[in-house]
């Protein structure tokens, strides 16, 4: 386990020993922990809010690995698993805060909010491990935020391709893309639906302080316009299938177009060829000569196949064809 500390107000990092984040929490007034615990989980060790001498009654789901998202108020302290963007991939931060410290776990650097949390507090300086904790929250609706412009732009450029040249890869492309939505929807609905009953609970509280109550607005704006980001992008994702199943649509009716014009051309030569090859006494009898022949066999053909352009010519398929070319 390791345990980084963010002095405030300047916002460096510092790492301490577990002993020494101990005795910073019971006696600090304003203290932010970052607690790294490694991604494969190793020998059973002591619950992490044990060795922070933290009280771990009704504590028992903090800092282990759980991946459905949480929200409580836990008298004067408040517990969150928080998910979080990184690399695509969905992780979740569990943050733990009161009204003198913030503790906040996560699994590998790759997850991990500390630089964030450091940059945030040199910025806009917190006055008390509250607004500490409302930033953390807001940065890590920031990730959905970036994720989901980030994939939208890509929707978008694939879908301009898809207009100049149609390739079957973008709807694996697509397909990745519907997925990641669906992922970033999933991962934070369930979250924000959560924190917005706690929060709407606790603002009905009359000793919830105003500047809180302004850090909670703010915080459940902030959340509808991520949602609202994420439904976007699943909706442009919709509308790029559906115009790829309308190039592929339209495609399909310059061919059928084409099969109706050869069809007509050789419909009549096929009735002409069917017809002179029975066996009538008149054709058998009567039709000896080669002028015969040429006029009958071979310049009804003919008429047949100027007679059809020429209709074909005259009528919509052949000039929507010409302007499909």
């Amino acid at each position: 386990m390791i345990v980084t500390m963010v002095s405030v107000p300047d916002g460096g990092l510092t790492r301490v020993s577990v002993q020494e984040a101990r005795r910073r929490l019971a006696t600090d007034p304003f203290l932010l922990l970052g607690v790294e615990l490694p991604e494969e989980e190793g020998p059973a060790q002591e619950p992490v809010v044990r060795q922070l001498g933290l009280d771990d009654e009704d504590l028992e789901w903090f800092a282990r690995p759980d991946g459905s998202p949480r929200a409580e108020f836990l008298g004067e302290t408040a517990g969150f698993v928080v998910p979080v963007v990184r690399g695509g991939q969905v992780h979740h931060v569990h943050a733990l805060g009161s009204e003198r410290f913030l503790v906040v776990v996560h699994w590998g650097r790759r997850a991990g909010l500390a630089g964030d949390i450091a940059a945030l507090v040199r910025r806009e300086r917190p006055r008390d491990a509250v607004a500490a904790l409302f930033l953390l929250l807001q940065e890590a609706l920031s990730t959905f935020r970036r994720a989901a412009v980030e994939a939208l732009l890509q929707v978008e450029e694939l879908e301009d391709e898809m207009f100049e040249e149609r390739r079957p890869e973008q709807v694996y492309r697509l397909s990745q893309q519907r997925r990641h939505s669906a992922v970033l929807h999933h991962a934070l609905l369930p979250y924000l639906q959560g924190v917005d009953e706690v929060i709407t609970r606790r603002m009905m509280s009359p000793d919830f302080p105003v500047e809180r109550q302004r850090l909670a607005q703010e915080f459940q704006r902030a959340a509808r316009l991520v949602l609202a980001d994420i439904e976007s992008l699943q909706d442009a994702t919709r509308r790029a299938f559906a115009s790829y199943g309308s190039l592929v649509a339209g495609e399909q009716n310059g061919v059928i177009n084409r099969l109706a014009i050869v069809s007509v051309i050789f419909l009549p030569l096929s009735f002409l060829t069917g017809f002179f090859g029975m066996n009538f006494e008149f054709l058998t009898n009567r039709l000896e000569t080669r002028d015969e022949f040429w006029l009958l066999a071979v310049g009804l053909q003919l008429v047949a196949v100027v007679g059809s352009l020429f209709l074909l010519h005259r009528s919509r398929i052949w000039r929507r064809l010409r302007d499909d070319d």
